[in-house]
């Protein structure tokens, strides 16, 4: 099961902490990724990273302004969220994939969380 939380609302130029985490099993050698759904548009690749942490990817809407970690000890993956944007608005989502590498397909990922809202005032 993974629980996502950390969402609110803030002003264009804030930052926010989304945090994801994992129970009833260990993800530390899986890789875990951030997803997001605005309303009307379809679900779309924020970052992942992998189980060993080496490889990262984020949507180039996000690079630069989005950086994503993850603590195994703690079973939980993070998403530091800074310099956001009205457009950055949507339903954030965790997941994980059975297997150690990153990706950025959503059909790939094996398990969801149930997602946490983020809206961005202009």
């Amino acid at each position: 099961q993974l629980q996502a939380f950390g969402g609110g609302l803030v002003q264009a130029g804030g930052s926010l902490r989304l945090s994801c985490a994992a129970s009833g099993r260990s993800f530390r050698t899986y890789a875990m990724g951030w997803f997001r759904q605005a309303p009307g548009k379809e679900r779309e690749f924020v970052a992942a990273i992998s189980w060993s942490v080496s490889m990262t990817y984020y949507a180039d809407s996000v690079k630069d302004r989005f950086t994503i970690s993850r603590d195994n000890a703690r079973n939980t993956v993070s998403l530091q969220m800074s310099s956001l944007k009205p457009e950055d608005t949507a339903v954030y989502y965790c997941a994980v994939v059975k297997g150690p590498g990153a990706t950025m397909k959503s059909g790939n990922y094996d398990y969801w969380g149930q997602g946490t809202q983020v809206t961005v005032s202009s």
